[in-house]
């Protein structure tokens, strides 16, 4: 099976909290994978794990190996600012910079090296272009982005981040903040996306994660319980606590 990152043995913890316990997770190439699971079992602390967000919390200290194509990247040569281009991530809620449309999806380019030209003009436009923004704010790009809709700024985000041309799509509850119809949107965009990115979601609809995802894994107080094809955790888990939970015994 084809592997784009993995964890082997990872444990977490935040000071003395033991967070994530001995997890070992596979993750298909250009797929969309879903983690699911109740509050606080450790969901987003093991997104954040794949480009070494949780670093930056203090009192966190890690342990296991996390392999992105085969490469350690809690390797003492893992460069911070290439580990995150290629692995980014969208939040929960929309973060558009106060900045204009063009200089939000600009951001992570100039970060990177691009200069002011047509070559980051481009760039932009291709972002914009991907998460199927360019018609509509082609002439506003110099306009706040604090000024677009909700479904907008997230797009707007998903556009500043898909323009330094990741490898791993990492989304943090992308849809929590938003309506039905505009998470319907972003799902489809999800879709869309797949076709080339990598794609991690965190999600507490379950319905979203069987709708968008190819493989699910299911955690609960920190362990990943269990991990495979999205129909079978939904339609014939191996574990009673999977089955409690998609059956909504609990959470």
């Amino acid at each position: 099976m084809d592997v784009k990152i993995q964890s082997a043995g990872l444990n977490l913890w935040y000071g003395e909290f033991h967070a994530l316990k001995d997890v070992n997770i596979a993750i298909s190439p250009r797929a969309i994978t879903a983690i699911i699971g109740p509050s606080g079992c450790g969901k987003s602390t093991l997104l954040r794990c794949f480009n070494r967000l949780n670093e930056l919390i203090a009192g966190v200290r890690t342990s296991g190996r996390i392999l992105l194509d085969g490469e350690d990247i809690y390797g003492g040569t893992v460069a911070m600012t290439r580990l995150r281009k290629r692995v980014g991530m969208v939040f929960q809620r929309p973060n558009p910079f106060p900045l204009s449309v063009f200089e939000n999806v600009a951001y992570g380019l100039r970060v990177h090296g691009m200069r002011q030209g047509a070559g980051l003009e481009e760039a932009v436009e291709a972002g914009l272009r991907a998460t199927a923004l360019w018609d509509a704010l082609k002439d506003r790009l110099h306009g706040s982005a604090l000024e677009l809709a909700p479904e907008v700024q997230q797009r707007l985000c998903i556009s500043r981040l898909v323009a330094v041309e990741p490898e791993v799509l990492l989304m943090d509850e992308p849809c929590s903040a938003l309506d039905p119809i505009a998470t319907e949107h972003i799902e489809e965009l999800m879709r869309a996306l797949a076709e080339k990115y990598t794609i991690i979601i965190v999600t507490h609809n379950m319905q979203q994660a069987a709708r968008v995802s190819t493989e699910t894994g299911f955690m609960l107080l920190g362990e990943l319980i269990e991990f495979g094809p999205t129909p079978t955790i939904f339609t014939n888990p191996t574990d009673r606590r999977t089955e409690d939970y998609v059956t909504g015994r609990y959470g």
